[in-house]
């Protein structure tokens, strides 16, 4: 399985392109969905899911575009941020200082906690909230990679003082990621990926 990373938008958010036998998925797609669109043809890959690790804006941005060209396609995201893809436009016009003319997802699919397969992806969806209500984690116990979102990063975690959040639900999505094998790779949201092993020490 290859992962290609792309940080995009104003708030440097991290697309993955998780690929496999010319098959890919596409966790997070954060921003510009024309440079995403051209990657995936340039490399002739075929697009069959859509998965966000939780409904900030910065993570979808390009969600509604893709799915104008993949309409079929639907986004994979926990119900519980359902009220978040919905408010897109407004919290990337507060956050930017600008107004955006988001499309917003055409197509969402209910994630629930458990096994997921899509075509040749098999993986484990973790229900990890606190930093959102509906935040999900996607392990692939295989590979040892897991993609954390906002809930984790090198050194630190996610915030949790937004009105929806919450420290106490956040501080047991974090201990629940770090029970995976010392040796898992976490992709998160933004910066820099790390090991299970390595943000065990951090003590969060």
């Amino acid at each position: 399985m290859e992962i290609l990373t792309f940080s995009l938008g104003q708030l440097q958010a991290n697309c993955y392109l998780v690929i496999e036998d010319k098959q890919c998925l596409i966790i997070d797609p954060a921003d510009s969905a024309e440079f995403i669109l051209e990657e995936i043809a340039r490399r002739s890959l075929q697009l069959i899911g859509l998965l966000a690790t939780h409904g900030h804006f910065d993570h979808l941005m390009a969600v509604g575009e893709i799915q104008l060209s993949f309409p079929k396609l639907p986004l994979y995201i926990h119900p519980k941020d359902n009220f978040l893809v919905k408010r897109l436009n407004e919290t990337a016009k507060y956050f930017l200082g600008q107004k955006t003319e988001v499309v917003l997802p055409q197509k969402c699919e209910p994630l629930a906690e458990g096994q997921l397969a899509i075509d040749n992806f098999k993986f484990q969806v973790i229900f990890t909230p606190g930093h959102t209500p509906g935040g999900c984690s996607y392990y692939f116990p295989k590979e040892a990679v897991v993609f954390t979102g906002d809930t984790l990063f090198s050194n630190s975690i996610g915030r949790y003082d937004f009105s929806y959040s919450s420290k106490g639900a956040l501080i047991k999505s974090v201990e629940k990621i770090l029970r995976l094998p010392e040796t898992t790779t976490i992709y998160p949201g933004h910066g820099e990926v790390t090991l299970v092993q390595t943000e065990k020490v951090g003590g969060y």
